[in-house]
Order: structure tokens, then sequence, then C-alpha cells
């Protein structure tokens, strides 16, 4: 009989461990009634901060809207969307409006293997063909657009990008 009692005491503890190890003290202050008291210390109690009334609410300055272009994320140079030729704009335009595409491997996934944009989990970019005139197929140049809203532009194939200042 007393060993019954050395086992039940043992597994009453260990389950109060296992609720403050993964429940906190809400479990037990919900299981015993009352609060669990605070441990004692020589520190004064910490006040609460006050809660702003309405007219100290602050409200975040510059919160840039939906339609804002992001930032540069990639330290990469910059071009202006009215710098880039007129077939890249167009291709913006497509991008911005959902497509129609004019090639099967436009939308599909950019898997960034030259690690030349910030690294992103697979699947974040994706990328299209802007059109190079003379050329016969799809040509070396494409911007890859992030989940993020971000894109890059590059003429040479993915040697070299620059990010897309959409807007100026």
């Amino acid at each position: 009989m007393r060993n019954r009692s050395v086992v039940a005491l043992l597994l009453t503890g260990l389950l109060a461990i296992a609720l403050l190890a993964f429940g906190g003290t809400g479990i037990l202050e919900s299981l015993a009634g009352s609060p669990t008291p605070a441990t004692s210390s020589s520190a004064a109690p910490v006040p609460e901060a006050p809660v702003p009334g309405p007219a100290e609410v602050r409200t975040p300055a510059a919160v840039p809207g939906p339609d804002a272009a992001p930032a540069n994320p990639s330290g990469l140079p910059s071009i202006s969307e009215s710098a880039l030729p007129a077939e890249a704009r167009r291709t913006l335009a497509l991008i911005r409006a959902g497509g129609p595409y004019s090639y099967s491997q436009d939308d599909k996934t950019f898997g960034n293997f030259e690690r030349l944009l910030p690294r992103q989990s697979s699947g974040y970019y994706r990328e299209y063909t802007v059109p190079t005139p003379g050329e016969s197929d799809r040509g070396a140049r494409r911007i890859v657009a992030g989940a993020g809203g971000e894109k890059y532009y590059t003429q040479d194939h993915y040697d070299s990008f620059t990010f897309i200042a959409e807007g100026s």
C-alpha cells in the first residue's frame, strides 16, 4: 500500500511539473480556483504602463498604401520604370494585369540559382519574358517578380539584375 502512495505522489508531482512546463501557471490557477502566488522578491513591483487615451494614440508615419512600390530589399542597383525599354514596360503592365502572357514559360517559378537576388523560399520568385526586337526566340531579357511585389530586370539572362523602381 505504501508503494502505491509513493507512486501516486510522484505522478502528481510529475503532472504538476508538466502542467507548468507546457501550460504555464494559468492551468494551475484554473484547477486551483485561485491565482498562483507571485514569487517573492525584494524589488518593488513594476507598475503597469498606462493605456494611452484617444489623444495619445499615435499612427505610424508614412505607412505605404497597397499600391506603393516596395523598397529595394536587394542592395542591387536600381532603374526607374521610365528608363526601362518599352518592351519591359509593356511586360510590367502585363504582370500587373495578371496576363495574358505571350510565352508559356512566363509566370513560372524562377529558381534564383545564381543567388544574385535576395534568398527566399522556393516559389517566391516568378519570371516573365521581355521580348527582344529582332530575336527569333525569347531572347535574354526578363523581369523577375518577388511575392512581396518587388521586381527585377535582367538584360543578360540572369548574369546581372537591377531593381525596378516602379512608378518613377
